[in-house]
């Protein structure tokens, strides 16, 4: 272990967001995304009341239907981003790159990313999982940092949900139905994603030095927990329940993954309604702050990523039933207006954070950022410096 005498301060000095093409209302979604078995969705309507998201942003062309980016090269356009605000690529000697889908099993993401990038060589790491992704990604950059290997850090998420929610990608399934008589609807359980997750990507710079001019915000600590030893799957992709036993794609013979969409992305509802404020608020918060000795009085901002704006009153009851209530006002969320970008959501609330709100030195920023995967959770704390 390294000694805490000869570990470096971290600093988060920039951010920024890429969000492709122009934002689509909810009236347009199934007109881009393209509907499932050539029929509209039930549940489209019902899903988006719920989550209250009124705009987000697709890598396709609303008019061609053909995709604009790939995900990596939303993520390279996160990074580009930060270089365009005079971040010198050539300083960069750490890049961690989080998706929850990449473009191909192998080679890992982040080689994918650097290989679109005008940088040197350098250290490149691969974050794997759902929306705690993105933290792990900005953990090993403040780890990276925070040990002097590297003095100056990049980490980036990106997300590319609408290539695997697009009308045809269940163009087996619902062809299979249709043969056997039966009504060519998909599941709940995908159809209720296609209108929760949408397209884009964050990235952040870390360094050992806070900015020259204007405020940074110093990274006091981040905290990962998981709780999969106590909790199944909840969403996933390239598996599915089958007879109990939890089967991935490998294993799966390839007539029946085509007929059940087996790649596609899939949730189960009820899972996540009983067990998510339980397993990513209430049970590691009370840890954590006990742990670093914090009271939720000190907390200025508080930044979390829900999925959908159905969680919001939840969240804060969750807050509450711990001792460690935020008042709403404090909050700051742009789900509405961008999306659930997944791990990369974070990254596009931080961004417009940091460019928009009035912050003051020594104020204090919590970010909470759950993940349904198998029920895993973080939380980081900011300070204004």
């Amino acid at each position: 272990m390294i000694p805490n005498n000869t570990l470096k301060n971290v600093y988060l000095n920039r951010t920024t967001a890429f969000l492709p093409n122009t934002p689509v209302g909810n009236d347009a979604i199934e007109a881009v995304l393209g509907m499932a078995g050539e029929l509209p969705s039930r549940v489209r309507r019902m899903i988006l009341r719920s989550n209250g998201i009124q705009t987000r942003h697709y890598a396709i062309d609303p008019d061609s239907r053909r995709a604009t980016h790939t995900n990596a090269e939303l993520a390279a356009e996160a990074v580009r981003r930060l270089f365009a605000q005079g971040i010198k690529p050539e300083d960069i000697t750490s890049l961690s790159c989080a998706t929850s889908y990449p473009d191909q099993t192998m080679p890992g993401h982040g080689v994918m990313v650097h290989g679109l990038l005008e940088m040197p060589s350098c250290e490149v790491l691969s974050m794997a999982g759902v929306c705690a992704a993105g933290m792990a990604a900005m953990k090993h950059a403040y780890n990276a940092v925070r040990t002097g290997e590297h003095a100056h850090a990049v980490a980036v998420a990106s997300e590319n949900a609408s290539a695997v929610m697009r009308g045809e990608v269940f163009q087996h399934e619902t062809d299979h139905k249709k043969l056997e008589n039966a009504s060519p609807e998909i599941g709940f359980e995908k159809d209720f994603l296609r209108w929760m997750l949408s397209d884009g990507a964050g990235a952040a710079y870390l360094s050992d030095r806070p900015n020259s001019d204007g405020l940074s915000l110093k990274i006091r600590w981040i905290e990962l927990l998981s709780y999969a030893n106590e909790m199944p799957p909840c969403m996933y992709a390239g598996a599915e329940f089958r007879d109990g036993v939890f089967e991935g794609w490998k294993h799966a013979d390839p007539e029946y993954s085509r007929r059940h969409s087996l790649m596609v992305v899939k949730q189960d509802v009820k899972l996540l309604n009983e067990n998510i404020v339980r397993y990513t608020v209430e049970k590691p918060l009370a840890q954590i702050a006990a742990k670093h000795g914090i009271r939720a009085d000190e907390i200025d901002w508080f930044l979390p990523h829900y999925s959908s704006g159905f969680f919001r009153d939840r969240l804060s009851d969750g807050l509450k039933n711990i001792g460690f209530e935020i008042p709403q006002e404090k909050w700051f969320t742009n789900l509405y207006t961008k999306g659930n970008t997944g791990s990369a959501s974070i990254y596009i609330i931080l961004e417009e954070f940091m460019r928009t709100f009035p912050l003051e030195r020594g104020q204090k920023v919590l970010c909470y950022v759950p993940e349904s995967g198998r029920f895993s959770t973080c939380f980081m704390l900011l300070e204004a410096v």
